[in-house]
């Protein structure tokens, strides 16, 4: 197996010494660089850019030539489970995705397939592949899935949602169809993110981006133990090594003990909550991703070095931080000042590595 030029990340993820803080940016693939918009006008639409894999993997490799990033996150799309699922996924301008056959009732979930990811799937492997080849061992790669409670709440509502009212209707009215699509759905996801790991992804990463709308209860019963199913069915990698897992549940500060036991191995979190204190929390059991609000980047920069040093001095001293954003970068940030970010980061870190 190729050997890694800077495992930095994977390191932090097990919580093992590191000379200084490892960072990697949610989405920095995306549209806030111009090469990337370049590429994306070429590919014609977003599903031709995702399922395109020389074109996904330029994209991948771009935040990299800019940045001196210390992880590839494979670019892709939370949606492509449901999207080989049949329910066709089409993005609208302005509005986001949307499925021209959503999943409503009892029969249509009792329908939906398995896909298996060396089929319709397999772009993305291909992509994965591609990508790992193209690094030649410079920094690991990320593969990544939205998690089952996130993908249903797209495949019921049928695209985006304010209040999530189909899917609560769904969960509350009739929770057996509910846990027979989440039980589908996490399925899915640990083939997917193991199809991923077969082809060369190093670490991988569940969003649950909508776990935050749930209550205490709803949340363990309909977001959590899925997640859990998924953590247990991760397999090593292709040399027998285990494979690092990081939770990402936005909006679940309320959760993360719960999260931490799990079996993951790290837990990406939001800004509105203090590394100091999920530190504290969680103590030695994962690793901590995050946590600055991406919004920081639209500041002047010096305010962003500020903003920098403050996340490093909340997470503090020792292993186990991944510096991150509490979320993905946005389309309106000057990529000058994620410059900065990456800068400040591999500067101001090394004091809190020292022995």
């Amino acid at each position: 197996m190729q050997t890694l030029k800077n495992d930095r990340f994977l390191k932090a993820l097990w919580r093992q010494p590191v000379d200084r803080t490892p960072v990697w940016i949610m989405r920095q693939a995306g549209r806030y660089l111009p090469e990337y918009r370049e590429v994306r006008k070429q590919a014609g639409s977003f599903m031709n850019l995702c399922t395109n894999p020389e074109l996904a993997c330029e994209v991948t490799l771009q935040p990299l030539r800019r940045f001196p990033l210390d992880a590839a996150i494979l670019f892709s799309d939370i949606l492509t489970i449901p999207d080989a699922m049949g329910l066709g996924l089409h993005f609208v301008e302005g509005e986001g995705p949307k499925f021209h056959r959503p999943v409503r009732s009892a029969a249509e979930v009792k329908s939906l397939p398995v896909p298996d990811p060396e089929d319709s799937l397999a772009y993305v492997m291909d992509a994965v592949g591609l990508i790992r080849q193209r690094l030649e061992g410079e920094v690991p790669l990320i593969g990544f899935s939205g998690s089952p409670w996130t993908l249903a709440t797209y495949m019921v509502e049928g695209g985006s949602s304010k209040n999530y009212g189909r899917t609560k209707g769904l969960l509350y009215g009739d929770p057996a169809t509910a846990h027979e699509l989440l039980g589908k759905l996490a399925d899915a996801v640990t083939d997917y993110l193991n199809a991923q790991i077969a082809r060369g992804a190093q670490a991988v990463q569940v969003f649950d981006s909508w776990g935050g709308v749930l209550s205490p209860e709803t949340f363990r019963d309909f977001s959590l133990q899925y997640m859990q199913r998924i953590v247990e069915g991760i397999r090593p990698g292709p040399d027998g090594e285990p494979v690092p897992i990081i939770l990402f549940s936005k909006g679940c500060n309320g959760h993360l003990e719960a999260l931490a036991r799990t079996g993951c191995q790290a837990l990406g979190v939001d800004w509105t909550i203090s590394l100091t204190e999920a530190r504290g929390r969680v103590g030695d059991q994962v690793a901590l991703q995050g946590n600055m609000d991406p919004a920081i980047l639209l500041a002047p920069r010096d305010v962003v070095r500020q903003e920098a040093a403050k996340v490093l001095e909340s997470f503090g001293h020792g292993t186990g931080h991944v510096f991150n954003l509490g979320h993905g970068i946005t389309p309106d940030v000057d990529p000058e000042h994620l410059g900065t970010l990456v800068g400040a980061v591999q500067e101001m870190s090394v004091e809190y590595h020292r022995a």
